[in-house]
């Protein structure tokens, strides 16, 4: 940031904090005593392809590593109806979930395509089958509970419950304008 840029008001965009995925399996813990949610077992991570070859290696080279264990779970690719990709891995170890999540946002970041990263995403189930999903936002470094409870709609309430139990093991998103419906994310 230069002297110039102060004077106009533009401010240097926040960088996200990668490591922060390594804190869910905290998490995890916590919403299982305090709300009993478990996890189910997958995450993803959602991003705008950008066009190219180079860009087109780069995510085969992301599901090639992940694919490297063979005797895990084959990672997906699926494209949202708003074009949006999600990058879905199946883990039921938390640690290696989140580090798997972690390998997808670095590889891209690394390569020039931080950009096109939205967000990542773990599912939490409860006991009747209420899902709730601990997004982490890429551009803001924070995460937020997204509860959906049918077509276009959400459990405001238990978003707030679950924002409380988690804030001393991850860094929550505090403006709740940021709180963005994920409708369709994996494993919701």
């Amino acid at each position: 940031m230069g002297f110039w840029d102060t004077v106009r008001g533009r401010t240097a965009p926040k960088k996200a904090n990668l490591d922060s995925l390594f804190l869910i399996p905290n998490a995890a813990l916590t919403l299982r005593t305090a709300a009993g949610l478990e996890p189910v077992g997958l995450g993803a991570v959602c991003y705008r392809a950008a066009e190219g070859s180079a860009f087109s290696q780069t995510q085969q080279d992301v599901v090639d590593l992940l694919d490297a264990d063979d005797d895990g779970p084959d990672v997906e690719r699926t494209v949202d109806r708003f074009g949006f990709t999600w990058l879905i891995t199946r883990q039921d170890d938390m640690s290696v979930l989140c580090t798997d999540l972690h390998a997808v946002n670095t590889s891209l970041e690394a390569q020039g395509f931080g950009g096109g990263l939205l967000c990542s995403i773990v599912p939490f189930q409860s006991a009747d089958g209420r899902k709730v999903g601990l997004v982490y936002l890429y551009k803001q470094g924070t995460f937020y509970p997204f509860v959906p409870t049918g077509p276009q709609q959400r459990d405001n309430l238990l978003e707030i419950n679950v924002r409380s139990a988690i804030e001393g093991d991850l860094p929550v998103e505090k403006d709740l304008s940021r709180w963005l419906a994920v409708w369709g994310a994996p494993g919701l």
